[in-house]
């Protein structure tokens, strides 16, 4: 057979039943993506004759003598199409992975299909920007400015690696081969509950290209926790890399290793696995029942109450709530469920390890390189120079990838042969292993006076933390700040983090905070209608000011800035936007029109220890090399780093090149969660920045005779007072004298600031069908100063984006097997372009930051205030409420047409 692929012929036959995608990377065309394997995201979309089709469902033999185009070959060399350079300028991306099939879909458009984006943009999807940057990119609209040297805070410069990413050079986890490289494959347990009493693997070791299986009784047996914090002391150590028990559906069983992945898989089938099924439990208030069935046993020192499946319980009050329900004059009680959540980035969890001069390298999709670099010293007993964990550009994480689940495997592989190990998550493994958000039932009781005063604040949190308990701890102790958002003398707040027979919950964007918020502003708005307070208006008069405590759980210390009222400054905002837009009509008769608003308070860095460490050094080349452990997969901090050095150090962001995410080149890094990519790995960016900096204008001043106080930097030089003294003469000097231009420095998660956000919607409600559609969406951010205008406009949209999914579509369904019954995005349903609003995003601009330059985070708490405005203004629609998302159609429509409340206008 003859493939010609960017316009070079290939004599070379697929494999049978092989697919284009896999055929075409196979060839080195590593910009043709996996999303899905499944036809439903389109990061594979590839051109066939001009075509766009999805090469991962068309099979390879159809391209034989047909001109197959991939995003490589969509230019020429040093001259992009142009549609790369408008993803490029306006930016059309964050993480960048869906970039590629964007961009070859985008590219055939007729002026007719940009007209119709919804239609034109179906077949593919984003996670990350909420699709109007998309579109801007789609109709040529530029956003990306040039910076002045030392004026690149406050500008909207593109991401270092956008030209990469837009021609589809950028490197993600998976794009590499390594010669003699083997495949690994997971044998899941079909049962929610069971003890293995055998494994026979006799038929899969006997399937040609098979070379190890593995079971629990050949992996280290040391228990450990996949999360990832700095101390790993605050999540429990319950996990074994594989075990003789299973606790979810889904959960390993046994590994495969085989020369490809179609030999592992079929070892996989071929393994004989003699299960005694235990009995199960998925209810976490059922879990913590007398005589439930017990997951972990009372020898396991992590559980707070073996008994009753309990991992952590907390209990925390501030003045006394009976009283202040009694002095109420209005008391509102009710019950809200959050479902499970996936994160959904398409690019899957991934590794790739290989043995180099006796040490294991480990190339990774990870939040956090550095920490998975001390578990896997841990797990293998390992000096950590023998460990290197690193980082290509990762393809979104939100939290997701904030655990140690493919490392260790093909860690264990490597080390066992000598040889290198690829282990690929397939999307239904994201869904059925990987750690989605937290389920939560919170009760919210709120009494208040007649006035709106609040008298009395009680939530009690139960969260299934499913089998295991990573994060299980940290996100029932975030979601305490839930109630820090408002004044009240009397609050208590009692939580459970509750073990259950189902797929162990993790970090997901929000942070255990997201489900709280969705009770307590639910409640809040049905606290207001009951009082006949508009509902801004009683938030105005309850939110927490300066100088009045902040936490809410405890009456000691903290280490929280919070000087400014960014918070009642977002409500004004959303409140006039809200007002300015109030014409907008009913799409028809039939729709019904109202208004939902929503806030939230999210603290600018965890409460547990986080750390950075960055360097600086100005090479021979003149272009100042930046060195930091953050890994980069949407967020921005890349860009936003690249800004502060080059901002400090008066020049532009084209003369730092960036070293990041490798424990061989960069320093420790806790990692990329928790807005800390900015707000401490920025302040180490700030103070390595500024420690070079100083030391240039030292040794020019000692070499002109003037005042250190008199020099100052340009671009490529120094001013000595009248005099201007070139880097190029500074550092050959230097060098002459053995004196380098180097400096590291670490910054730490306190003292840390505030953030605050309040979303406002108006939707309309369809009377009969129970269909939701979003006519306005407005979000106003506390982003303190703004290191980069599009990049927080585009987080903020993502943010938005992402939340209206977790409000209205996603929930990820369960038997009553405990087994996934929707494992792929196609029904899972992740916002596409027509379900995404455009939002208006307001920036708020405080001082009270502690962050670089007085920067804030926003990538994470965006989304907090979305899926109560958005309940919020079904409500005020409908006149009726729901507590329990998804939002769906089929679930409007059943309470609507029951309700009697319902307005007829």
């Amino acid at each position: 057979m003859t493939y010609i692929v960017n316009g070079r012929r290939f004599d070379r036959a697929p494999a049978p039943g092989q697919c284009l995608r896999t055929f075409l990377r196979a060839l080195g065309h590593f910009g043709v993506k996996k999303g899905c394997d499944a036809g439903d995201c389109g990061a594979c979309t590839v051109w066939l004759d001009g075509v766009p089709v999805h090469s991962c469902i068309t099979p390879a033999f159809r391209a034989n003598g047909r001109e197959v185009t991939t995003i490589e070959g969509l230019g020429r060399p040093g001259a992009a199409h142009p549609m790369q350079r408008q993803f490029e300028d306006a930016p059309g991306f964050q993480c960048g992975f869906c970039t590629a099939g964007m961009i070859m879909t985008s590219a055939t458009f007729t002026e007719d299909q940009k007209a119709d984006l919804p239609r034109a943009l179906k077949g593919n999807l984003c996670r990350c920007t909420g699709y109007r940057a998309i579109e801007d990119a789609v109709k040529g609209v530029s956003a990306v400015e040039t910076a002045a040297p030392g004026k690149a805070v406050g500008t909207s410069v593109g991401a270092p690696a956008g030209h990469d990413v837009v021609t589809g050079h950028a490197e993600f986890t998976m794009d590499t081969w390594i010669g003699g490289m083997l495949h690994l494959k997971v044998l899941h347990s079909p049962h929610a509950h069971a003890r293995i009493l055998s494994i026979d693997k006799s038929a899969a070791l006997a399937v040609p290209g098979v070379h190890r299986v593995y079971t629990w009784e050949d992996v280290p047996r040391r228990r450990f926790t996949t999360a990832i914090h700095t101390d790993h002391l605050v999540d429990p150590d319950d996990t074994y890399i594989l075990d003789d028990t299973v606790r979810f559906a889904g959960q390993r069983v046994a590994v495969v290793l085989a020369d490809t992945i179609g030999a592992a898989e079929e070892g996989c089938r071929r393994l004989a696995v003699e299960y005694e099924v235990l009995p199960a439990v998925f209810d976490p208030e059922a879990a913590m029942a007398d005589g439930a069935p017990q997951l972990h046993g009372s020898h396991d020192p992590f559980v707070r109450d073996p008994g009753h499946n309990i991992l952590v319980e907390l209990h925390s009050h501030i003045g006394d709530v009976d009283a202040g329900f009694a002095a109420a004059d209005v008391i509102h009680e009710g019950t809200y469920f959050s479902p499970r959540v996936q994160h959904a980035h398409l690019e899957t969890h991934g590794s790739i390890a290989w043995m180099e001069d006796g040490r294991l390298n480990v190339r990774t999709s990870s939040q956090s390189p550095s920490i998975a670099k001390v578990k896997l010293e841990y797990l293998f007993a390992l000096r950590p120079d023998q460990v290197r964990v690193f980082c290509k550009r990762v393809g979104g994480g939100f939290g997701g990838k904030q655990e140690v689940i493919a490392e260790d495997l093909v860690a264990l592989a490597t080390l066992d042969t000598g040889r290198p190990t690829c282990f690929e998550y397939t999307r239904e493994e994201e869904f059925t292993t990987a750690s989605p958000r937290h389920p939560m039932s919170l009760t919210v009781t709120l009494g208040a006076k007649a006035d709106g005063t609040l008298t009395a604040f009680q939530v009690r949190n139960v969260s299934n933390t499913g089998a295991y308990g990573n994060h299980g701890g940290e996100t029932l102790y975030a979601g305490g700040a839930a109630v820090m958002i408002y004044r009240c003398p009397n609050k208590k707040y009692d939580a459970y983090s509750v073990y259950t027979n189902t797929v162990p919950s993790g970090a997901l964007r929000g942070y255990g905070m997201t489900q709280p918020a969705f009770a307590v502003e639910s409640a809040m708005d049905e606290l207001a209608r009951a009082l006949h307070i508009d509902p801004l208006e009683l938030r105005r008069r309850n939110i927490v000011r300066p100088g009045e405590p902040l936490l809410a759980l405890h009456e000691g210390p903290d280490d929280v800035v919070f000087t400014e009222d960014g918070l009642g400054r977002c409500i004004d905002l959303v409140g006039d936007a809200l007002a300015r837009t109030a014409g907008q009509l009913a799409p028809g008769p039939e729709w019904l029109v109202g208004a939902g608003v929503a806030s939230s308070l999210h603290e600018t860095a965890p409460p547990t220890d986080h750390l950075s460490e960055a360097w600086v050094t100005l090479g021979d080349d003149l272009v100042y090399e930046l060195a930091v452990g953050t890994a980069e997969f949407g967020e921005g901090t890349s860009t936003a780093h690249v800004q502060i050095a080059a901002n400090q150090l008066g020049t532009t962001p084209a003369r730092i090149r960036l070293v990041q995410s490798d424990t061989d080149r960069t320093g420790f890094d806790t990692g990329a969660f928790a807005s800390a990519g900015l707000f401490v790995a920025g302040n180490a960016v700030l103070r390595a920045a500024n420690a070079v900096r100083d030391r240039i204008l030292q040794f020019a001043a000692a070499h002109t005779g003037i005042h250190v106080v008199m020099c100052t930097m340009d671009d490529d030089g120094v001013v000595c007072g009248d005099r201007r003294v070139s880097l190029a003469e500074l550092v050959a000097l230097a060098r002459r004298r053995g004196i380098r231009f180097t400096a590291a420095r670490k910054a730490y998660g306190s003292p840390r600031s505030v953030t605050s956000n309040t979303q406002g919607f108006r939707v309309a409600v369809h009377r009969v069908t129970g269909e939701i559609r979003i006519l306005y969406s407005v979000q106003a951010s506390d982003a303190g100063v703004i290191i980069n205008p599009a990049q927080v406009r585009g987080q903020v949209e993502g943010g938005v984006a992402q939340g209206v999914g977790f409000a209205l579509t996603e929930n990820h369904q369960v038997d009553g097997n405990g087994v996934m019954v929707n494992p792929n995005l196609r029904n899972y349903r992740i916002p596409t372009y027509a379900d995404s609003p455009r939002t208006e995003v307001l920036l708020v601009g405080s001082a009270d930051s502690v962050g670089p330059l007085r920067a804030k985070g926003m990538a994470e708490c965006c989304i907090n205030p979305v899926a109560p405005a958005l309940a919020n203004a079904v409500h005020d629609a409908t006149g009726v409420r729901y507590r329990a998302l998804p939002l769906t159609p089929e679930r409007i429509y059943g309470r609507l047409s029951a309700e009697q409340s319902v307005p007829t206008g």
